[in-house]
C-alpha cells in the first residue's frame, strides 16, 4: 500500500472532558465497537472488579479516574482509528495540554444533567487556539438532564463553538427511547431491561411516517418531529470544510454506559474526521506525504510494565514511513540510533511493529535518551514546536522517608520527572530538591508510584512559592546583581535551566520593574 493510501486511511484523535463526564467509558465502547476488545471494563463498579481497559496504571484502578494519557489503536470499517484517552482532573491538565498537540481532531464529553464545566472551557480553549476540529459528544442521556436546546445553547456560549447536530434524542432519564440519527436518517431504538445489547437501527427516511407512531408513541413522536423541524430551522447545514477548519462542530447524543448513541459517533467520525495533518517545525512546515521521516515525542511513560522497569516514550509519527531497525537522527543530541523494537499501543498491552505511517502513535524502548519534545528524523535537521512545560502552582521540599534506599528514590524521581507528570527543581543554595505540579493531586500519584514502581518512600515539605519563571538575560551585571539578592529563591530545573521561585505576585512584579533587562518566562519552551 502507498504511503497516500496509508495515510488516507488514518484517524488520530484525543477525548477529552472535565473529570467523570464518561471519557473513558465512551474510549472503552469506541474499542468494543472497533472489535478491539471484547468486554468492556466498569470504571466504577465496585461489584465487577475490572477496571477500563484504558486505566491500565494502580492508582487509576483504585480511584477509578485517568490520571495518565494512554494510546490505544484498532481498524474499524476500512479505517485505522488512534485514540488517545486524556485525563479529566485539572491537576493533571499538562499531560492532556501535551497530548493534544498530537491530535488531529478531539471528542469533547459532555454530562447532559452537569452541562459545561470549567476544565472543558480550559480543554476547548486550546483546541480553538490551534483550530482543531472538534464532535461534540453529549453523555448520559439516560439519567435525567438538561432540555437538549438549552443544552446546546450552553454549549455554543460558553464553549464559543458553532454547533450542527447530527443526531437527537427522543426523550431522556426514564422517558428516554433512543437516539434519532440526522447523518445516516434513521432511528435508533433501546430497550433499558437489557442496556449492554447493542441495538441495530431502524431506517426511517420519513419521520412523517405513521410508524414512527407505532415505535415510540404519539406523543414522543410528535416531539421528534417538532424538534427536527426546529433544529433545521436554527442550526446551520453540516459542511465538512467548516468542521476541518475548526469552525462547525458536530453533537451526537447518547449513553456510552449503555451503547447508546456510540456507533453512530463512530461512524460518522471515521467519515468525516481529518487525515494526519501537517505540522509546522521551528525551520519549515512538515507535509504528512513527504518521503523522509520524521516525528516527535509528546509524553514519556516509566514503568508502563512495573516487572520490568522499562521505559516508553510515545511517538507522533508526522511525516514519511518509520520502519524498524533503519537508522535515524535524534535532532537535540545529534545522534544516530535504531529501534529495535518499536510497538503499537492497546494501553498498557504492546506489539512489536515493523512500520508505522502518518498519524500513528508508536511505542519508543527509552533508557533515559528522549524528553519530551524531542524529534526524531531519517536526516533533516527538525524541530517540532508548541509542547512546553508550564509554570507550577504548588510547590513542594521532598524528602528521602527511607534513608537506605536514597538510590531508588533518586532513579524514581528522575525517571517520573522525565514523564513530565511534575518539575523538578535545585535550589541553588543548598542543593534541597523542589518539586512543582500543575495541581495538588499529583504529590499523592509521585508518593504512590515512587513507593509501588520504584520501593522509595518520600515525605514533603511545603515550599512557599508563587509561579516558576525561566530567566534569561545578556546583561551579566544585572543577572549578576539579581542572581546575589534573590539567591535563595534561584533554582535549576532538570536541564540546568535558571529559574527563579517568586514567593509571591508583589515580590515577581518588583523584580520584573527593576531588572529590565532580565526576561522572565512562564515557560520552559522561548
Amino acid at each position: 500500500m502507498s504511503i497516500e493510501k496509508e495515510i488516507s486511511i488514518r484517524r488520530t484523535f484525543g477525548i477529552i472532558s472535565h473529570p467523570d463526564a464518561g471519557k473513558t467509558t465512551l474510549t472503552e465502547k469506541l474499542l468494543l465497537f472497533g472489535g478491539a476488545i471484547q468486554e468492556a471494563g466498569a470504571v466504577k463498579s465496585n461489584k465487577v472488579k475490572k477496571s477500563a481497559t484504558s486505566d491500565f496504571m494502580e492508582i487509576e484502578k483504585q480511584r477509578g479516574i485517568s490520571v495518565a494519557t494512554s494510546v490505544m489503536g484498532f481498524y474499524y470499517k476500512d479505517k485505522k482509528i488512534n485514540i488517545l484517552d486524556t485525563p479529566g482532573h485539572q491537576d493533571f491538565a499538562e499531560d492532556t495540554y501535551r497530548t493534544l498537540t498530537a491530535c488531529d481532531s478531539v471528542i469533547v464529553v459532555i454530562d447532559v444533567a452537569k452541562g459545561v464545566e470549567p476544565q472543558t472551557e480550559k480543554l476547548v480553549k486550546v483546541c480553538r487556539m490551534r483550530a482543531t476540529p472538534i464532535i461534540v459528544f453529549i453523555n448520559k442521556l439516560d439519567r435525567e438532564g438538561k432540555d437538549g436546546f438549552d443544552l446546546i445553547d450552553e454549549v455554543e456560549q460558553k464553549l464559543g463553538l458553532t454547533l450542527c447536530p447530527l443526531s437527537w434524542p427522543i426523550g431522556m432519564g426514564q422517558r428516554f427511547q433512543g437516539v434519532y440519527n440526522m447523518w445516516e436518517k434513521n432511528l435508533n431504538l433501546y430497550s433499558a431491561d437489557n442496556k449492554q445489547k447493542i441495538s441495530e437501527g431502524t431506517s426511517f427516511e420519513d419521520i412523517s411516517s405513521p410508524e414512527l407512531d407505532e415505535y415510540v408513541g404519539e406523543e414522543a413522536a410528535t416531539e421528534l418531529r417538532n424538534d427536527l423541524e426546529l433544529l433545521e430551522a436554527v442550526y446551520p447545514q453540516f459542511d465538512r470544510s467548516e468542521y476541518l477548519s475548526g469552525d462547525l462542530c458536530p453533537v451526537f447524543f447518547g449513553s456510552a454506559l449503555n451503547n447508546f448513541g456510540v456507533r453512530e459517533l463512530l461512524d460518522c467520525f471515521q467519515d468525516i474526521a481529518p487525515e494526519p495533518q501537517p505540522k509546522e517545525a521551528e525551520q519549515r512546515l512538515v507535509r504528512p506525504n513527504e518521503n523522509e521521516f520524521s516525528g516527535f515525542v509528546f509524553k514519556i511513560h516509566a514503568n508502563i510494565d512495573p516487572n520490568h522497569r522499562n521505559r516508553i516514550a510515545f511517538l507522533k509519527v508526522v511525516s514519511g514511513k518509520f520502519e524498524r531497525n533503519k537508522n535515524y537522527v535524534h535532532t537535540r543530541s545529534g545522534k544516530s540510533f535504531r529501534v529495535s523494537a518499536p510497538t503499537a499501543f492497546m494501553a498498557s498491552k504492546k506489539s512489536t511493529i515493523d512500520e508505522a505511517f502518518p498519524g500513528d502513535i508508536i511505542g519508543i524502548p527509552d533508557n533515559g535518551t528522549f524528553r519530551i519534545g524531542d524529534t526524531l528524523t531519517s536526516k533533516e535537521q527538525l524541530n517540532y514546536k508548541g509542547i512546553p512545560s508550564f509554570s507550577p502552582e504548588h510547590f513542594r521540599f521532598i524528602n528521602n522517608a527511607d534513608p537506605l534506599k536514597a538510590k531508588q528514590l533518586n532513579k524514581g524521581i528522575d525517571q517520573l520527572m522525565d514523564e513530565g507528570v511534575a518539575q523538578l527543581f535545585t535550589l541553588k543554595q543548598n542543593n534541597r530538591k523542589i518539586i512543582g505540579t500543575v495541581g495538588a493531586l499529583q504529590y499523592e500519584v509521585i508518593q504512590y508510584r515512587l513507593e509501588h514502581e520504584y520501593n522509595a518512600k518520600c515525605s514533603y515539605e511545603n515550599f512557599p512559592a508563587f509561579k516558576a519563571c525561566w530567566i534569561e538575560s545578556n546583561d551579566e551585571d544585572q543577572l549578576k546583581e539579581f542572581s546575589t539578592l534573590k539567591q535563595r529563591y534561584l533554582a535549576e530545573d532538570k536541564y540546568g535551566r535558571l529559574v527563579f521561585l517568586a514567593d509571591s505576585q508583589f515580590s515577581l512584579q518588583m523584580a520584573q520593574d527593576k531588572f529590565d533587562k532580565i526576561t522572565f518566562h512562564m515557560k520552559s519552551e522561548f
